[in-house]
C-alpha cells in the first residue's frame, strides 16, 4: 500500500483577481465591432489564462476607457478600478502597455501608491518586469519616462500644425461659432445665414444701446440664445441665453471679419466674413470707451455736456472734463487733452480748451440746425434709409424666423408620432420641451417683429417734422435740467473733434438722433 501523502506535502494555489484596464485616447474606430479596446482586453485575457496555474483568474468588469488622453487621471474607468481597489475587490492590474494606465510620472507615482497601499501587484503584458525588486521599479520609470516624452512630442507636433494651420487661415477646430457651421467635407467654416443675421444685429444693437446689459436685456426679450451643437458622443452643448461675459466675447471674436486669431497672432482667413469692417471698429471703439464700466453712465460730477464725445484731433485721443478754482472759489471748468495730461503739454498742440466756449459753440450749431434747409434734406433722407435698412432686417429675421418655426414644428409632430408608436425616451422628452420653449419664444419674436415694421413705417419723419422739432428747441432747451441737457447734447452729437493747431471744430450728428429727438419733442408731429 501507497502511504498516505504528509500534510506537509499538499499545497494550495491562492487565487489573484485580475483586473484588465484598456485605454485609447481617441474615439477614432471605437465604433467598429472589434476595436483597439477589444485587442488589448484580449492580450490580456490570454496572459492571465497562461498564469491560471498561478491562481490568476479574469475578473467580469470591464474597465475601457475610450477617448481619454492618458496625460491625466480623469478617466470614468481608471476611477471605478481605484474604487474597487480600495473596496478590496481587485488583486492584480493588467494592462496591454504601461502607457496604457499612464503617460504621466507623477500620475504613475500616485497610482503606484494605491497599489502599494492595497498590495495590488502590476503586469504588463507586452513589457515584463517586476514591481517587487528596485531593478523592477527602475525599469518602469524608464518606460514611463520614454511614455511621458513621447506624449510631450505628440502634444508639440499637434500645437505647431494647429499654429502652421492658423496662420494659413485654416479652421482648426474648437467650439462652433454663432454664425458658422463646420463644413462637413472638411475643417472649413461655412456661413449659416439665419444666425449670421442674428449676429451682425447684434453688434448693431450693442452700437444702438452701447451697453453689454442693456444688449442682453433686448436679446432675451428676443429670445435669442448662443450656438447650440451635439457633440461626437451626443451629448447636447450651447443653447444657452446670452450673457455679459458671451456677449464680449462674440463681440471682440476676430473670426466675424474673416480672420483666425492663434495666441497674439492674427491672420486673415479662409472663410468668409460676415460683419463689415466699419461695424466692426464701431464696436471696437465703443467697448474701449466704455472700459469696464460695460457703457453704464458714468459719473459727471461737474456737468461736461461734452464728456465722452469730445476728442483731440493731433493726438487722436479723447479729451477729459477738468477744473481748476481760483480766489473766490470760482472754478474754472476746461477740456483736455488726454495725451497731454498723461505725457506732458509739449506733446498736444490742441492742449485745452474752456468747456462753456465749446459748450456754447455746439448748443448754437444745434439751434441752426433747423434753419439749414439742405441739411435738413440730407437729415431726412439719411434717416428714411436708415429706416428701411432696419425695415429690411426685420423682414430677413422675420423670414428666417418663419423657416424655422416650420422647422420645429415639424419635428415637434414626428416627436408626438414616435411617442405613439414606441417608448417615449428622456432625450425625445427634453427635446420637445426645448422645442415647445423654442417655438413660443419664436411666436412672440414673430409677433414683436412685424409691430415693429409698422412702428417703423408710420414713424417716417418729414422735413417739416425735423424743422417743427428744432424750432422748438430753444424754449425746451432751456427749460431742461442740465442732465436733461447732457442727454439730449449725446442723443443729436455722435462726436465733437477739435483741432488746436489751427482752432477748428467740427461736429459730426447722429443719423438717427434728430429723428428720435423730433419723436420725443413733437410726438403728435413725428407719429
Amino acid at each position: 500500500m501507497n502511504k498516505p501523502k504528509n500534510r506537509s506535502q499538499v499545497t494550495s494555489v491562492q487565487s489573484l483577481r485580475c483586473a484588465i484596464y484598456t485605454r485609447k485616447s481617441t474615439e477614432d474606430g471605437l465604433e467598429q465591432e472589434f476595436n483597439s479596446l477589444d485587442a488589448q482586453r484580449e492580450s490580456g485575457e490570454a496572459y492571465i489564462k497562461s498564469q491560471a496555474h498561478e491562481g490568476w483568474e479574469c475578473l467580469p468588469q470591464d474597465y475601457d476607457d475610450g477617448g481619454f488622453t492618458g496625460g491625466n487621471m480623469d478617466r470614468p474607468a481608471l476611477r471605478r478600478l481605484i474604487a474597487d481597489i480600495e473596496a478590496g475587490q481587485v488583486d492584480c492590474v493588467v494592462v496591454y502597455k504601461v502607457d496604457r494606465l499612464s503617460r504621466s510620472l507623477l500620475d504613475f507615482s500616485k497610482l503606484l501608491e494605491v497599489f502599494e497601499r492595497h498590495k495590488v501587484a502590476f503586469v504588463s503584458v507586452t513589457q515584463q518586469f517586476n514591481t517587487t525588486n528596485s531593478m523592477g521599479r527602475l525599469m518602469l520609470n524608464v518606460l514611463l519616462s520614454f511614455a511621458q516624452f513621447e506624449r510631450e512630442i505628440i502634444s508639440e507636433r499637434t500645437r505647431d500644425k494647429i499654429a502652421a494651420a492658423r496662420r494659413k487661415g485654416k479652421w482648426s477646430g474648437g467650439m462652433p461659432l454663432l454664425g458658422y457651421d463646420v463644413d462637413p467635407k472638411g475643417s472649413k467654416l461655412v456661413v449659416n445665414q439665419s444666425e449670421a443675421t442674428q449676429v451682425r444685429t447684434i453688434f448693431e444693437l450693442y452700437l444702438e444701446h452701447q451697453s453689454m446689459i442693456e444688449t442682453v436685456k433686448e436679446l432675451d426679450k428676443r429670445g435669442w440664445k448662443n450656438k447650440r451643437w451635439v457633440t461626437k458622443k451626443g451629448k447636447v452643448r450651447g443653447g444657452l441665453a446670452f450673457s455679459k461675459t458671451s456677449i464680449f466675447k462674440l463681440l471682440t471674436n476676430v473670426t466675424y471679419v474673416g480672420q483666425l486669431r492663434y495666441k497674439d497672432e492674427v491672420n486673415k482667413g479662409e472663410h468668409e466674413a460676415i460683419v463689415t469692417q466699419d461695424l466692426w471698429q464701431g464696436v471696437q471703439s465703443q467697448l474701449q470707451k466704455n472700459g469696464r464700466a460695460g457703457g453704464v453712465a458714468t459719473r459727471n460730477q461737474f456737468g461736461a455736456l461734452l464728456k465722452g464725445i469730445i476728442r483731440c484731433v493731433p493726438c487722436d485721443c479723447a479729451m477729459i472734463p477738468s477744473h481748476s478754482t481760483r480766489k473766490g472759489a470760482k472754478r474754472y471748468r476746461y477740456y483736455v487733452c488726454n495725451t497731454a495730461q498723461k505725457r506732458g503739454w509739449h506733446n498736444c498742440p490742441s492742449k485745452s480748451i474752456p468747456a462753456p466756449d465749446i459748450e456754447r459753440f455746439v448748443v448754437e450749431k444745434i439751434r441752426s440746425v433747423g434753419k439749414d434747409a439742405c441739411f435738413v434734406k440730407e437729415i431726412v433722407e439719411k434717416s428714411r434709409t436708415q429706416a428701411q435698412v432696419q425695415i429690411e432686417q426685420f423682414n430677413a429675421e422675420l423670414n428666417g424666423l418663419d423657416r424655422d418655426l416650420v422647422k420645429w414644428n415639424n419635428e415637434i409632430r414626428r416627436l408626438v408620432l414616435q411617442s405613439q408608436l414606441e417608448d417615449f425616451k428622456s432625450p425625445a422628452v427634453d427635446r420637445l420641451a426645448e422645442l415647445q420653449d423654442r417655438l413660443g419664444h419664436g411666436q412672440r419674436r414673430a409677433t414683436e417683429l412685424r409691430e415693429q415694421t409698422m412702428i417703423m413705417q408710420q414713424r417716417l419723419i418729414e422735413e417739416s417734422d425735423v424743422t417743427a422739432a428744432m424750432d422748438a428747441f430753444d424754449p425746451v432747451w432751456d427749460s431742461m435740467t442740465l442732465r436733461e441737457q447732457i442727454r439730449i447734447v449725446h442723443l443729436l452729437v455722435e462726436k465733437v473733434d477739435y483741432d488746436g493747431t489751427n482752432g477748428k471744430v467740427s461736429i459730426t450728428f447722429h443719423q438717427n438722433g434728430i429723428k428720435k429727438l423730433a419723436q420725443e419733442i413733437c410726438p403728435e408731429t413725428a407719429a
